[in-house]
């Protein structure tokens, strides 16, 4: 049942693979649009420049090549081939030599474990059949020491938007209604529909709160350091240096009112929050 539900997410996105590249794409307007994003610029300067890197799930490998810069070794892993070979492409193109890509699937990734210094996987997990069997296999590609990034959709933050598209279905994709991606991608076809099948035609998806990730963090000895946005109400600001670093404070109530929040803060980009942990050293 699983391996019928992983094909057809496969299938789903070697049919249009996501994120998409524009005509005019170049390596500068490549990192001019991550660095509109708070947290790429974050993990740009969190992530040392020597680090060795792993973005699992990367799709068409933007992440990848963004943080691909200085001495660091990003390996782009997906489970689609043609967004493997879109990625693959541009990375030639723009000449960014630290990015490489290879195929894998997420339960059974063919990587080495602890062969990582930083794991990524950014708005993929919530796509698996069991993400909590994926964030298994995901924590133990980094080293003891090593810094896991997972970025899911949120049950609170996610509401938003499961009214838009609850809208949008039952007209038949006539009707979407306050979505600003699409509005911003309205000069930019082929990013605008990558987006639309992205976020309400998907075959899979799960919703996911910061408690429940906490308890995977567990399961794997993976210490919880922090989210982003902030689970503190103050909603404290952050620095690259800080990223990595336990917040200061982890009471679940204040995050049960913090993810309510992002309901309005996140629910523009789909409400997709990040949950940051250190791999315990030992066992």
């Amino acid at each position: 049942m699983e391996d019928r539900r992983t094909e057809r997410v496969r299938r789903f996105y070697s049919e249009v693979p996501f994120p998409s590249y524009g005509a005019r794409d170049t390596l500068g307007s490549l990192q001019a649009r991550a660095e509109r994003s708070a947290l790429a610029r974050l993990l740009d300067e969190a992530i040392p420049q020597d680090a060795r890197v792993l973005d699992l799930g990367c799709g068409t490998g933007q992440m990848t090549i963004f943080l691909a810069n200085g001495k660091r070794q990003v390996v782009g892993a997906d489970l689609t081939r043609g967004a493997l070979a879109l990625a693959a492409d541009a990375a030639r193109r723009f000449g960014v030599e630290g990015a490489s890509f290879v195929e894998t699937d997420l339960r059974r990734p063919g990587l080495a474990e602890g062969s990582f210094d930083v794991v990524l996987s950014l708005g993929v997990l919530h796509h698996t059949p069991d993400p909590r069997a994926a964030f298994g296999a995901m924590a133990r590609l980094a080293r003891k020491g090593g810094i896991v990034v997972v970025g899911l959709y949120n049950t609170f933050a996610r509401l938003p938007h499961r009214l838009r598209r609850l809208v949008a279905r039952a007209t038949g994709m006539r009707w979407i209604l306050f979505d600003p991606v699409l509005a911003a991608r309205a000069a930019e076809p082929a990013r605008r529909a990558a987006w639309l099948r992205d976020q309400y035609l998907h075959p899979e998806e799960h919703r996911h709160t910061l408690g429940e990730v906490q308890g995977w963090f567990r399961e794997n000895n993976v210490d919880y350091l922090r989210s982003y946005p902030s689970a503190l109400l103050d909603g404290e600001a952050l620095t690259g240096a800080e990223l990595f670093t336990a917040a200061e404070d982890d009471w679940w109530p204040e995050g049960i009112l913090a993810q309510l929040g992002w309901a309005r803060t996140l629910a523009g980009e789909g409400g997709l929050f990040v949950t940051i942990g250190r791999r315990r050293d030992g066992r």
